[in-house]
């Protein structure tokens, strides 16, 4: 592993303030790797052998029973996968594939266990991102619940629309397949979300979005922090007084 990749390692959250000897030993065995697109990372219902840690591309997670199948979550840098399967040592409850090209960290599963007792850091940085993880859980259950298919689009393009740099003029960053199956939608009903929004300034062309009317589409998607705002990537700390601060950056 090259010392440029080392330096960003420990700037990840789970890392921050662990003990130097912690981070060595997690990092000694692991495999930084890239991987193309399309790659199959691991299977549900097998075992959670590593740890996986997301720090360039996209990786789709997924699940199936009987004949479907669903896309549950798409996850970009800087995101964990299966960290409860991990931590219980269990079988993996979902599937994972990149999407783009893709460079991954693998820590071996039973070295993550063994850490957690030796470092307290370590282990109050595993319980964050737990309940990161929780969170973003509880927030797509609100948006399949409690949105329509057009609306939980409209909320997606605007969040792309941010992470694009506000271009108006957006690449959908995969198959508009894997997005019908994430919002929960056939398909067809993605055909027809896109063919309501368009009185909102949305043109969808193949692997293109153009935007005409950002706030006439922010009207109709109505977002809400407590769905749509992103969780914090670093923990909080407490002053002197005891309320929580922002950490400093």
């Amino acid at each position: 592993m090259h010392n440029d990749d080392i330096e960003k390692l420990k700037r990840l959250n789970i890392f921050q303030d662990v003990k130097e000897s912690t981070f060595s030993r997690a990092i000694a065995p692991s495999f930084l790797q890239s991987f193309p697109a399309g790659t199959v990372l691991l299977r549900e219902n097998t075992s959670a052998d590593f740890l996986y840690i997301v720090l360039e591309g996209l990786v789709e997670m997924s699940a199936a029973s009987d004949d479907s199948d669903t896309v549950t979550e798409i996850l970009g840098p800087v995101n964990l996968f299966i960290l409860a399967a991990v931590l219980n040592d269990n079988v993996c409850l979902q599937s994972a594939r990149t999407l783009t090209p893709a460079r991954i960290l693998m820590i071996p599963a039973p070295l993550i266990r063994e850490l957690l007792g030796e470092d307290q850091s370590f282990m109050r940085a595993v319980v964050f991102e737990l309940a990161r993880a929780y969170r973003r859980t509880v927030k797509e259950l609100k948006k399949q619940k409690l949105r329509s298919g057009a609306k939980r689009l409209a909320n997606w393009i605007l969040r792309e629309y941010a992470r694009q740099g506000q271009n108006v003029a957006m690449k959908l960053p995969f198959e508009k397949r894997v997005l019908a199956s994430y919002l929960g939608m056939t398909p067809e009903n993605l055909s027809r979300g896109f063919a309501t929004l368009a009185q909102y300034g949305v043109q969808a062309s193949g692997g293109s979005v153009l935007l005409s009317d950002i706030a006439a589409l922010t009207g109709y998607a109505n977002p809400s922090p407590l769905i749509d705002g992103d969780e914090p990537s670093v923990m909080t700390t407490r002053g002197d007084d005891g309320r929580m601060e922002p950490p400093t950056v």
